[in-house]
């Protein structure tokens, strides 16, 4: 069953452009999609389209309300508990993401991030859309007018891993460098043992104080807000952040490893 912020989308479309006095074709030729397009999209016989969408909103004059009900749709479309860390972070002053084996979701391409989602066999081919498109959502903070601080580590074997999508991901990842609010550290793979490895941890610095944790394994994940439950994660963090490299000698690192994976 469809959420109940697509089911909106699709009215306040058909609404929009009727008030507008456009057929399905009329509409269609001004959003440069075909008219079956358009009623399959007004019937939900075809997931809902971001670039559609935006389109839509241009055409429609509406200022972007159809794009920002998507983004609403798709926090609908999150597990329950994943929820608590999605609020946290996007009114975070300052996130911290550490993962051991993947990619921090922040910084995944749509590409990586399919992969990555099709390790659920059981997810069907639409739902991993629309995880893909709403993982690609959270990515706005980070281009947003005031953005936080994200510090980010990973290992040096997750950048090492080969997959066709890793010379994407990793040039994605240069470029993610380059914003002055994004530091990127790297655990060399000289480090040996240390704490994160463990398992993968986020912490966000809200903005009325304190910290929020989140925390995942194989099923699932849990918010972390308790003072001494962030006080351990914190205590974590510092001992991952040590064994990382500086960001200027990370992102090296990381080029050094793109340039082995050939062309993209």
């Amino acid at each position: 069953m469809e959420e109940p912020t697509a089911s909106l989308i699709r009215t306040q479309l058909r609404r929009m452009r009727s008030a507008s006095g456009l057929t399905q074709e009329d509409f269609g030729r001004q959003v440069h999609y075909s008219a079956s397009m358009v009623s399959a999209v007004e019937t939900g016989t075809r997931p809902l389209d971001r670039a559609f969408l935006a389109r839509a909103d241009e055409v429609l004059k509406s200022d972007g309300l159809l794009t920002s009900l998507l983004r609403m749709a798709e926090r609908d479309s999150q597990p329950s508990w994943f929820k608590p860390w999605l609020e946290a972070e996007r009114s975070a002053r300052q996130l911290r993401y550490f993962n051991p084996c993947l990619i921090p979701g922040l910084f995944q391409t749509a590409n990586y991030a399919r992969t990555v989602l099709r390790f659920d066999t059981t997810r069907p081919p639409e739902e991993v859309e629309k995880q893909v498109a709403a993982r690609m959502a959270r990515q706005e903070i980070l281009t947003r007018e005031r953005p936080p601080l994200v510090v980010a580590v990973t290992d040096e074997s997750t950048l090492r891993r080969r997959d066709a999508v890793m010379a994407e991901q990793l040039a994605h990842l240069v470029q993610m460098a380059e914003l002055p609010h994004v530091h990127l550290h790297v655990i060399p793979a000289d480090a040996g043992l240390h704490v994160g490895l463990s398992g993968p941890l986020a912490l966000a610095h809200l903005t009325e104080g304190g910290w929020a944790g989140h925390m995942e394994n194989q099923l699932a994940g849990s918010a972390v807000d308790g003072e001494d439950a962030t006080a351990t994660l914190l205590a974590k963090w510092e001992g991952v952040r040590s064994a990382a490299l500086p960001h200027a000698r990370s992102v090296a690192l990381i080029k050094e490893v793109e340039s082995q994976h050939g062309p993209q």
